[in-house]
Parts: C-alpha cells; structure tokens; sequence
C-alpha cells in the first residue's frame, strides 16, 4: 500500500473508531502520534512541555467534538488538522498571557510594545517566506487561504464572505490557491 493511501487508511479506522464511541483507543493513537511535534511547537515558542501536552489534550477534544458533532470535514491527515489547531489553541493561549500585564507597568506601553503572538510569527523565517510568498500569490488566493487556515472559517462562510457561489466552489479554487502557493514556494 502506497504511503498516500496508507494515512487514509489509519486516519478512516481512527475516525471510525471516534464514531462508534471506542475513544479511548483512538484518542490514545492520536496522542501519541502527535505528542511530539505539538510539545516541540510549543517548547519553541515559549511554552513548557507541560503546555504542549496541555495544548495537544485539547486539540484532541476539539477534534473529538467536531467528529461527535458531525461538523468535521476530513480534509487533511488528522495531524495536519490536530497540529494546526494546536498552534491555534497555543497562540490564543500567548495572546492572553501577554494582555496580563505585570504591576506596575502601564497597559498601553505593554500592549504597544509587546509584540503579539502573530507579530512573533510573522517575523519567524519560515513565516516571513510564507508571508511573501503569500504576497506573490495575491488575492483572492491570499484572503481565502488566511480565512480558512488562520481564522478557521468554514467553507460556507467563506464562500459568503467572498462571494463564491458555493461551498464546493470554494474548496475547488482552495486548493487551486493552495497548489499555487507551493509552486512559490518551490521557487522562493
């Protein structure tokens, strides 16, 4: 079985198993399969190892919801989804600990000068490349991926905010945009 078919594969019997009510198992296998880039993510952008498991435990549960729930939408690999909800939960996570000013110290130098969890990650490299690269690519390419990989929206709200005439409008000219952003990035 090739590698592409192969994370179908364990993905599907995962989300199998979320649907039948056999959790513990499969949100076992998701932890651990996952433990070690969400904790890295974290450890290198300021938090602890304890954050990380923290920060994973609850991408786990929103994945867990949203399966329960039936809004989930497979996608992308479940790692994909669970990392970037992580990163997500995380920098909300930053986000408030900064607006938590120390005694002592006005709330607007501290707001104005401390740079916010998406200043810090605009200026990383790899970010800075996906930002220009972003730039190259335009809009609406730019707008439609920041709306559904940055602000999470979904499909339906996307095409009613951009105008699109559907859901599956929207996901065909995603990853046309998607595909025309790694080609700069190939390149860049």
């Amino acid at each position: 079985m090739n590698s592409s078919l192969l994370f179908l594969h364990s993905d599907a019997k995962i989300l199998d198993l979320i649907k039948k009510g056999e959790d513990e198992q499969s949100l076992a296998k998701l932890y651990k399969a996952n433990r070690r880039p969400v904790v890295s993510y974290v450890i290198r952008n300021s938090g602890t190892p304890d954050d990380g498991d923290d920060v994973l435990q609850e991408a786990v549960v929103v994945l867990w919801e949203k399966v329960h729930s039936g809004k989930f939408r497979y996608e992308s690999q479940l790692s994909t989804f669970i990392m970037g909800t992580a990163r997500n939960i995380w920098l909300r996570r930053l986000a408030r600990r900064r607006k938590e000013v120390p005694e002592g110290r006005n709330v607007e130098t501290a707001r104005s000068s401390d740079p916010s969890p998406l200043e810090e990650l605009i200026e990383s490299d790899e970010a800075k490349r996906v930002r220009d690269s972003l730039t190259k690519l335009g809009d609406p390419c730019k707008r439609l991926l920041l709306l559904f990989y940055w602000e999470e929206c979904s499909l339906e709200e996307i095409a009613q905010q951009m105008g699109f005439a559907n859901a599956e409008t929207v996901k065909s000219k995603k990853y046309q945009c998607k595909k025309a952003l790694e080609r700069i990035l190939t390149h860049a």
